[in-house]
């Protein structure tokens, strides 16, 4: 696929996993370049003229490097999927409040948890076990009726928040009290062109 995006990627990455399944729902030809985070290649050249703030994901279009996972979500729909933003305006504010809660409510509650369990990381598992809950509780109510977060249909709303509410039970927060987030992630897993990202612990049991 010699026209094909480049996604720079490491498997374990929640940020990185919402572009690559989105590109391939969406049909978008695109080539996987790992980085080996582990080994710090994220924050040493080459990456580093991808990216100065030496995070994945960053994609290669051409000339065009993009980076910051929700810049890259915009940028590939606009340019090759446009039926994944809403053509209502109320709707797309809709999708755009949700793209806002991935990088605050999840990447700070079901995210965080699982970077302290997953990676150490040295947040506060109360804080973010409490902002997890708050979170799914909103996005149960939201999914009362419906199939998809906005209007009842697939958007980019969806592949942003996918990733780590799937992943919630690796930072020990449970999903079995949200049967309706339940149901929008097996409705999300049956989309053509779904994949998973790895699970870091056995079963993922929710």
């Amino acid at each position: 696929m010699s026209n094909a995006i480049k996604i720079h990627s490491f498997p374990l990455s929640g940020h990185a996993h919402r572009v690559q399944l989105f590109a391939s729902v969406a049909g978008i030809a695109h080539n996987i370049i790992h980085v080996d985070l582990p080994a710090g290649e994220h924050k040493q050249a080459p990456f580093l003229t991808l990216n100065p703030l030496g995070l994945v994901p960053v994609i290669e279009d051409g000339d065009a490097v993009v980076h910051d996972s929700i810049s890259i979500l915009i940028y590939l729909a606009r340019k090759y999927a446009p039926s994944f933003i809403p053509q209502d305006l109320q709707h797309e504010a809709e999708m755009h409040r949700f793209l806002a809660m991935s990088a605050g409510e999840i990447s700070y509650g079901v995210g965080a948890a699982r970077l302290i369990n997953i990676f150490n990381s040295p947040s506060d598992p109360v804080f973010a076990k409490a902002t997890a809950e708050k979170a799914l509780t909103k996005l149960e109510a939201q999914l009362i009726d419906q199939d998809y977060l906005v209007a009842n249909k697939i958007s980019l709303a969806d592949f942003a928040i996918y990733s780590y509410v799937a992943h919630a039970p690796e930072g020990d927060v449970s999903l079995a009290p949200y049967p309706n987030v339940r149901r929008w992630l097996t409705n999300i897993e049956g989309l053509r062109g779904f994949v998973a990202m790895p699970a870091t612990k056995a079963g993922l049991v929710a």
